[in-house]
């Protein structure tokens, strides 16, 4: 009993910051939901108008559009990154000349905050400044330029996540790698396996449960992607080509200021994220339990 007691002593300050900074907000933007408020305008209150707000949710063009930039922004994003990962994970397995040099390299986008990779990535792709569109023009005689180009802008925050995101993978994936057991490839290659049924029928079953994981965290952060494509595209690129379901929300909420339609897409996009979640958690525990 006193044991009890004492793990839930030193368990209530967690709880109670977690209480306070995850349950508190998510009650009031639920709230908040089902009210038609805009702080600027003449009237200033909140008028309470049901569920309309997730009605219109269902037939708005522009929300349904974010969806869909946002879906095909992370399957990109991360199939890009899961094979990419997967085959440099491969390769530093192996010894070669400036192996730890290129180690080093490779890991210094995961230390640099999200909203500098989008300066990063806007100096480099600026017409007429950048080396992207320089060197493309000068090299291929192809103009560069996401800011009037919808197609250039999409590619561009894809390759920019690559970019980013890929070190994890190929850390990720090294880990798991490394922790294979020998015995089952070394018996399969006195056998006479060559090296891809050796890949097709051992080392990926056995990698599956990393992958999975993989893709579980990758998915969850794809879908919230928000201050590197902002810094990049300015907030949306030409159109909606790159305008993000966490973009929009953004704009919906401070410049239109329309806070019970922004609270409403909000609680919409994170029961669909828990949605999609949990399909990859029941896929990835039931993989464990083979």
């Amino acid at each position: 009993m006193r044991r009890t007691r004492t793990g839930w002593l030193l368990l209530a300050p967690s709880m109670i910051i977690l209480f306070v900074v995850g349950i508190v907000p998510f009650i009031y933007v639920l709230y908040v939901g089902f009210f038609d408020w805009n702080l600027f305008s003449a009237s200033r209150e909140m008028t309470f108008n049901g569920v309309n707000n997730y009605r219109q949710l269902v037939f708005d063009p522009l929300f349904l559009d974010a969806i869909w930039v946002t879906i095909r922004f992370t399957f990109f994003a991360v199939v890009s990154q899961l094979i990419i990962g997967f085959f440099l994970a491969q390769l530093l397995l192996r010894d070669f000349p400036g192996k730890s040099f290129f180690r080093t390299i490779h890991t210094v986008p995961l230390m640099i905050a999200p909203i500098a990779i989008g300066a990063i990535w806007r100096l480099l792709t600026i017409p007429g400044f950048g080396p992207i569109p320089y060197l493309l023009d000068r090299w291929f005689d192809f103009e560069f330029n996401i800011g009037n180009n919808a197609t250039q802008a999409f590619l561009a925050i894809v390759i920019m996540d690559i970019w980013h995101w890929t070190p994890f993978v190929t850390l990720t994936m090294l880990a798991g790698l490394s922790a294979l057991p020998a015995e089952p490839r070394e018996a399969a290659q006195v056998d006479g396996a060559n090296s891809w049924q050796i890949f097709r029928f051992i080392t990926l079953p056995q990698m599956q449960p990393v992958v999975l994981t993989v893709l579980f965290i990758r998915i969850m952060d794809g879908l919230r992607t928000v201050d590197e494509i902002n810094m990049l595209t300015n907030g949306g690129g030409p159109g909606t080509s790159t305008r993000t379901i966490g973009i929009h929300i953004f704009r919906v909420v401070f410049p239109q200021t329309d806070y019970g339609y922004g609270s409403a897409m909000s609680l919409l996009t994170l029961y669909l994220t828990i949605v999609a979640c949990w399909f990859l958690f029941v896929s990835l525990t039931a993989v464990r339990k083979r």
